[in-house]
């Protein structure tokens, strides 16, 4: 199943190693799912790990060298202005380039909308508590 994580995925993932999250992208790591990306992705994604949490270059190269070899770069050719939080809309880019399946996210606003495109958003819980989540809608 090819998915989106929203940043805040990520970021629990990567500084939290014994929560949820980690188990997600060990389902990525496990070639369970494939897993799109973006630049703008990225640049969150490292921005807020040495901004907000205070990651070191070597930290954040390992995470850049863990979703290149991971991750599947695509390149949004559509620009979204439809939630209120600007980064949120490039997740929903980065799925709608991708044709993926599902995103999977924290965000109230983005759980709301239920679907963009064809993927299923779905919490972080819905996406490891079942084993193939388009089953159940």
């Amino acid at each position: 199943m090819k998915i989106t994580f929203d940043t805040n995925v990520f970021v629990s993932a990567f500084t939290r190693p014994e929560g949820r999250a980690s188990q997600a992208i060990a389902r990525i790591a496990n070639r369970v799912d494939l897993l799109a990306i973006s630049q703008p992705i990225v640049d969150e994604l490292l921005r807020v790990l040495a901004d907000k949490f205070g990651w070191n270059d070597a930290g954040l190269e390992a995470v850049k060298a863990w979703l290149d070899e991971y991750g599947h770069l695509v390149t949004p050719t559509e620009t979204l202005a439809i939630l209120a939080d600007e980064p949120d809309n490039r997740i929903l880019e980065c799925a709608l380039a991708a044709d993926a399946q599902v995103i999977v996210t924290g965000d109230r606003a983005m759980l709301a909308l239920g679907r963009v495109g064809s993927a299923q958003i779905l919490s972080l819980a819905s996406y490891l508590n079942v084993d193939n989540p388009l089953t159940n809608s």
